[in-house]
Protein backbone atom coordinates (compact mmCIF):
# COMPACT_ATOMS: atom_id res chain seq x y z
CA UNK A 1 0.00 0.00 0.00
CA UNK A 2 1.26 3.47 -0.84
CA UNK A 3 2.21 5.75 2.02
CA UNK A 4 1.17 9.37 1.74
CA UNK A 5 3.53 11.99 3.05
CA UNK A 6 2.44 15.54 3.85
CA UNK A 7 4.47 18.21 2.10
CA UNK A 8 4.73 21.87 2.96
CA UNK A 9 3.31 24.33 0.41
CA UNK A 10 6.80 25.24 -0.80
CA UNK A 11 8.45 21.81 -0.56
CA UNK A 12 11.44 21.67 -2.87
CA UNK A 13 10.97 25.25 -4.06
CA UNK A 14 12.76 27.24 -1.34
CA UNK A 15 15.03 28.75 -0.13
CA UNK A 16 16.17 31.09 -2.90
CA UNK A 17 18.93 33.68 -2.50
CA UNK A 18 19.75 36.47 -4.94
CA UNK A 19 21.73 39.59 -4.15
CA UNK A 20 21.32 40.31 -0.46
CA UNK A 21 17.87 38.71 -0.19
CA UNK A 22 16.73 35.26 0.81
CA UNK A 23 13.23 33.98 0.25
CA UNK A 24 12.34 31.10 2.55
CA UNK A 25 9.32 29.21 3.76
CA UNK A 26 8.02 29.80 7.28
CA UNK A 27 6.33 27.13 9.34
CA UNK A 28 3.67 29.26 11.04
CA UNK A 29 2.33 26.44 13.21
CA UNK A 30 -1.46 26.48 13.18
CA UNK A 31 -3.25 29.15 11.14
CA UNK A 32 -6.71 29.92 12.43
CA UNK A 33 -9.14 32.51 11.06
CA UNK A 34 -11.11 34.36 13.73
CA UNK A 35 -14.11 36.65 13.40
CA UNK A 36 -15.85 37.90 16.54
CA UNK A 37 -19.56 37.39 16.92
CA UNK A 38 -21.61 40.60 17.05
CA UNK A 39 -20.76 42.50 20.23
CA UNK A 40 -18.06 40.00 21.23
CA UNK A 41 -14.83 41.71 20.13
CA UNK A 42 -13.86 42.83 23.67
CA UNK A 43 -14.70 39.40 25.09
CA UNK A 44 -12.70 37.73 22.31
CA UNK A 45 -9.75 40.00 23.01
CA UNK A 46 -9.92 39.05 26.70
CA UNK A 47 -10.12 35.35 25.78
CA UNK A 48 -7.11 35.72 23.45
CA UNK A 49 -5.18 37.44 26.23
CA UNK A 50 -6.06 34.73 28.72
CA UNK A 51 -5.40 31.80 26.38
CA UNK A 52 -2.56 33.04 24.16
CA UNK A 53 -1.12 36.17 25.81
CA UNK A 54 -2.16 38.60 23.09
CA UNK A 55 -4.99 41.00 22.25
CA UNK A 56 -7.26 41.32 19.22
CA UNK A 57 -5.11 43.22 16.69
CA UNK A 58 -5.72 46.82 15.72
CA UNK A 59 -6.50 47.53 12.06
CA UNK A 60 -3.34 46.97 9.99
CA UNK A 61 -1.36 45.59 12.94
CA UNK A 62 -0.08 42.40 14.54
CA UNK A 63 -0.70 41.49 18.15
CA UNK A 64 2.21 39.45 19.49
CA UNK A 65 2.48 37.01 22.41
CA UNK A 66 5.31 34.69 23.40
CA UNK A 67 4.00 31.71 21.43
CA UNK A 68 1.48 33.28 19.06
CA UNK A 69 0.70 36.15 16.73
CA UNK A 70 -2.66 37.50 15.70
CA UNK A 71 -2.67 39.37 12.37
CA UNK A 72 -5.37 41.74 11.25
CA UNK A 73 -6.61 40.43 7.89
CA UNK A 74 -9.76 42.49 7.33
CA UNK A 75 -12.73 44.08 9.02
CA UNK A 76 -13.51 41.98 12.09
CA UNK A 77 -11.11 39.29 10.84
CA UNK A 78 -7.77 38.10 12.16
CA UNK A 79 -5.45 35.16 11.64
CA UNK A 80 -4.04 33.45 14.73
CA UNK A 81 -0.59 32.03 13.99
CA UNK A 82 1.21 29.52 16.18
CA UNK A 83 -0.69 27.34 18.61
CA UNK A 84 -3.98 25.60 18.07
CA UNK A 85 -6.75 27.96 19.15
CA UNK A 86 -7.95 27.60 22.69
CA UNK A 87 -11.49 26.19 22.90
CA UNK A 88 -12.68 29.29 24.82
CA UNK A 89 -12.37 31.37 21.64
CA UNK A 90 -15.30 29.51 20.09
CA UNK A 91 -17.70 31.14 22.53
CA UNK A 92 -16.83 34.60 21.18
CA UNK A 93 -15.95 34.10 17.51
CA UNK A 94 -16.26 32.08 14.37
CA UNK A 95 -13.12 29.93 14.34
CA UNK A 96 -11.89 28.22 11.18
CA UNK A 97 -8.76 26.08 10.66
CA UNK A 98 -6.72 27.48 7.77
CA UNK A 99 -3.33 25.76 8.08
CA UNK A 100 -3.62 23.59 4.97
CA UNK A 101 -4.76 26.45 2.75
CA UNK A 102 -1.88 28.91 3.08
CA UNK A 103 1.78 29.28 2.24
CA UNK A 104 3.91 31.58 4.36
CA UNK A 105 7.05 33.11 2.86
CA UNK A 106 9.72 35.31 4.41
CA UNK A 107 11.78 37.76 2.35
CA UNK A 108 14.82 38.66 4.39
CA UNK A 109 17.58 41.17 3.71
CA UNK A 110 17.97 44.93 3.85
CA UNK A 111 15.86 46.65 1.22
CA UNK A 112 13.41 43.80 0.63
CA UNK A 113 10.87 46.54 0.05
CA UNK A 114 12.80 47.38 -3.15
CA UNK A 115 12.12 43.86 -4.39
CA UNK A 116 8.44 43.88 -3.46
CA UNK A 117 7.94 47.41 -4.85
CA UNK A 118 7.88 45.76 -8.31
CA UNK A 119 5.03 43.48 -7.25
CA UNK A 120 2.97 44.95 -4.39
CA UNK A 121 0.98 48.22 -4.66
CA UNK A 122 1.70 49.17 -1.03
CA UNK A 123 4.58 51.31 0.22
CA UNK A 124 6.55 48.73 2.21
CA UNK A 125 9.50 50.96 3.11
CA UNK A 126 10.30 50.50 6.79
CA UNK A 127 9.76 54.23 7.45
CA UNK A 128 6.13 53.79 6.33
CA UNK A 129 5.44 50.09 6.97
CA UNK A 130 7.08 49.44 10.34
CA UNK A 131 7.60 46.14 12.18
CA UNK A 132 4.19 44.91 13.31
CA UNK A 133 2.32 46.47 10.38
CA UNK A 134 0.08 44.29 8.19
CA UNK A 135 -1.61 44.95 4.84
CA UNK A 136 -3.99 42.92 2.77
CA UNK A 137 -3.05 43.49 -0.86
CA UNK A 138 -1.90 41.80 -4.04
CA UNK A 139 1.42 40.51 -5.28
CA UNK A 140 0.86 41.08 -8.98
CA UNK A 141 -2.43 39.19 -9.46
CA UNK A 142 -2.21 37.04 -6.31
CA UNK A 143 -4.09 38.05 -3.15
CA UNK A 144 -1.72 38.19 -0.18
CA UNK A 145 -1.32 39.50 3.33
CA UNK A 146 2.05 41.10 4.02
CA UNK A 147 3.52 41.71 7.44
CA UNK A 148 6.66 43.63 8.35
CA UNK A 149 8.43 41.21 10.71
CA UNK A 150 11.53 43.33 11.32
CA UNK A 151 13.45 46.14 9.63
CA UNK A 152 14.95 43.55 7.28
CA UNK A 153 12.18 40.95 6.93
CA UNK A 154 8.73 40.87 5.36
CA UNK A 155 6.39 37.89 5.71
CA UNK A 156 3.99 37.13 2.85
CA UNK A 157 0.92 34.92 3.35
CA UNK A 158 -0.69 33.62 0.19
CA UNK A 159 -3.02 30.83 -0.78
CA UNK A 160 -1.27 27.47 -0.95
CA UNK A 161 -2.49 26.96 -4.51
CA UNK A 162 -0.55 30.07 -5.56
CA UNK A 163 2.73 29.27 -3.75
CA UNK A 164 4.69 28.40 -6.88
CA UNK A 165 3.49 31.56 -8.65
CA UNK A 166 4.38 33.75 -5.67
CA UNK A 167 7.84 32.22 -5.41
CA UNK A 168 8.44 32.66 -9.13
CA UNK A 169 7.36 36.32 -9.13
CA UNK A 170 9.30 37.25 -6.00
CA UNK A 171 12.41 35.42 -7.18
CA UNK A 172 12.22 37.17 -10.58
CA UNK A 173 12.04 40.53 -8.81
CA UNK A 174 15.00 39.58 -6.58
CA UNK A 175 17.08 38.73 -9.64
CA UNK A 176 16.05 41.96 -11.42
CA UNK A 177 16.80 44.28 -8.51
CA UNK A 178 20.11 42.53 -7.81
CA UNK A 179 21.10 42.86 -11.48
CA UNK A 180 20.34 46.59 -11.39
CA UNK A 181 23.02 47.02 -8.75
CA UNK A 182 20.68 47.43 -5.81
CA UNK A 183 21.94 44.31 -4.12
CA UNK A 184 24.59 45.78 -1.96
Amino acid sequence: MAELMALSPCAGLLPKTHGRWTLSEVDPGHLTWLSPFKGQRAALSAALQQAHGLDWPEVGKVSQGQQARCLWVGRDQAMLMGPAPDETLKGHAAVSAQSDGWSVLRLEGAGGDQVLARLVPVDLRVAVFAPGDVARTQCLHVNVTVMRDSDEAIVILGFRSMAETLIHEIESAMVSVAAQGNAG
